[in-house]
C-alpha cells in the first residue's frame, strides 16, 4: 500500500464512492408525501397548498 505524501491525498487503494443522489431525491419525495398527508388530515387542503407553497418559495430562495 502506498503511503500518501499529504494528509487526506486519495490513494489508488479507494474505489469511487457510490451515487446515492436518486435514493435521496426518492426518499426526500417520500416523506414529503406523508408530511403533507398528515398536514391534510390535521388541518385541510388549504394548508397543505400554504405548506406547498413555502417549500416552493424556499427552494427558489436557495437557488438564487
Amino acid at each position: 500500500m502506498r503511503t500518501p505524501t499529504r494528509p487526506f491525498e486519495p490513494t489508488q487503494d479507494h474505489q469511487p464512492l457510490p451515487d446515492y443522489t436518486t435514493t435521496v431525491l426518492v426518499m426526500a419525495f417520500i416523506n414529503l408525501l406523508w408530511i403533507l398527508g398528515v398536514i391534510w388530515a390535521l388541518y385541510g387542503l388549504p394548508a397543505v397548498f400554504a405548506a406547498g407553497w413555502v417549500v416552493n418559495y424556499g427552494i427558489a430562495w436557495l437557488r438564487r
